[in-house]
């Protein structure tokens, strides 16, 4: 349960730390989901539903859709492929059964993985196993997808991409590096071309299999050349249990409909937020004078425009999708990692990554382009600190910057942080935002 909290000046103050409600735990989307978890994950035992090993599973997804081992910067033409587009109604509809599937990753057995997944202390990279999500969430993709019209010999006439990741929550589960993880996801929720995908992630202890998180990817289906929507197959549910996580699918489509509505970059604040904008100011103008721009820094508290890292970086092909774009998988991957050293550096501690609340991807990145990613510390509130990071891709020739992702950090640290406040309208606008990813991420609003 949380803490009690005194509300002063639009800021939360405890003595203590800010706790996590225990009823908004790992399988937060709801008990039904929860107990469907439980019966599929007793299936997820059974070596039917396995479908590998992660590298196996993208060899597989590369087999099916056709495309070939090794680069080329002009990749293989799939047009031949467009006139095999299903129409709607040749799809047959499916259950959510006909998805799950699980993998795994052999972090017991191949010490070469080991390496490309531990970190200083033996854990294993969050960011790693993001980009490992990504990848599965396709996979999921190609067990909902069924074409009965397609010939045997003819490829997947389909193209899979990541449109936003969200409630990712993760436990107290302390990951280790030497222990396999184990994948297990199904399609949850599906419209005419896009599809929730649902993903467990587990790790072995002990003989047996513990939560690590839960993360939503919403994928888009295109067609074979990613050049048009393409429909998929509908969901009939199979148990009144999926009736109801079906049920939930659409009212998460409308909640993110709305959030997108009201977002505070096209709506101004609300009448509590604009109160809150006025006492920020109040807080952060001298009383002593009134000369313009002003501006003076209470204690225990930094300036937004202080609070940040920056990194830029060069993408290559080993970065690529099958499409020759920049693998959604990997911009996750770096933006947590930046953002995890963005909160190290202005705690002075090492955080603990508790919610990532919205991936969105805006547009798809070259595997030619620089990336450049900054990581703002926006909100905090006791222990617990909102990070905005936002990847955009910077034209070499001209230095124009256009922005491809933006991601939503929530970390806590083992102490109370230092306030963070902005200094212009302009950052005000990202506090009011940044606060309203902190109240969503942990269900406070």
């Amino acid at each position: 349960m949380f803490r009690i909290l005194l509300k002063t000046s639009g800021r939360m103050f405890s003595s203590r730390k800010l706790l996590l409600p225990q009823s908004k735990g790992i399988l937060s989307m709801g008990s039904l989901l929860t107990q469907r978890y439980i019966g599929l994950q007793k299936k997820s035992d059974n070596d039917h539903y396995y479908a590998g090993t992660m590298a196996e599973v993208q060899a597989e997804i590369m087999k099916r859709l056709g495309l070939e081992v090794g680069y080329s910067p002009v990749p293989k033409t799939r047009e031949h492929l467009l006139k095999y587009e299903p129409k709607i109604t040749d799809l047959p509809p499916r259950s959510m059964q006909d998805s799950f599937t699980s993998v795994i990753i052999p972090l017991s057995s191949d010490k070469s993985l080991q390496d490309r997944y531990v970190a200083f202390l033996g854990h294993v990279r969050l960011g790693r196993l993001m980009e490992d999500m990504d990848m599965f969430a396709v996979w999921v993709c190609h067990q909902h997808v069924n074409v009965p019209s397609l010939p045997a010999d003819v490829h997947l006439p389909y193209t899979f991409v990541t449109i936003l990741v969200d409630k990712v929550t993760f436990s107290d589960v302390r990951t280790r590096a030497t222990e396999d993880i184990r994948m297990s996801g199904h399609v949850s929720w599906v419209g005419r071309s896009s599809m929730e995908i649902v993903v467990w992630l587990e790790q072995k202890e002990n003989g047996s299999w513990r939560k690590i998180t839960r993360a939503l990817f919403l994928m888009a289906a295109r067609n074979a050349t990613n050049t048009g929507a393409a429909p998929v197959n509908p969901i009939k549910p199979a148990t009144d249990e999926e009736k109801n996580i079906l049920d939930g699918g659409e009212e998460r489509k409308k909640l993110r409909q709305k959030l997108q509505a009201s977002s505070i970059f096209k709506v101004e604040p609300n009448d509590f937020e604009q109160s809150l904008m006025y006492d920020l100011y109040k807080r952060t103008t001298p009383q002593t004078t009134i000369e313009l721009n002003k501006r003076v820094l209470p204690s225990n508290c930094r300036w937004m425009s202080d609070s940040y890292v920056v990194n830029t970086m060069a993408s290559y092909p080993e970065n690529r999708n099958a499409h020759n774009k920049v693998f959604g998988g990997f911009l996750m991957r770096n933006a947590l990692e930046i953002s995890w050293v963005g909160a190290n550096l202005y705690c002075k501690n090492r955080p603990k990554l508790e919610h990532i609340c919205d991936i969105s991807f805006e547009k798809p990145v070259s595997v030619n382009s620089f990336i450049k990613m900054n990581a703002y510390v926006v909100y905090t509130e006791v222990n617990y600190m909102q990070m905005m990071t936002i990847a955009d891709i910077i034209d070499s020739s001209t230095g124009d910057q256009l922005t491809s992702n933006v991601f939503y950090y929530t970390f806590s640290a083992p102490d109370e942080v230092p306030e963070v406040l902005p200094r212009s309208y302009h950052e005000t606008m990202w506090y009011i935002h940044g606060r309203r990813k902190f109240k969503y991420a942990l269900g406070l609003e």
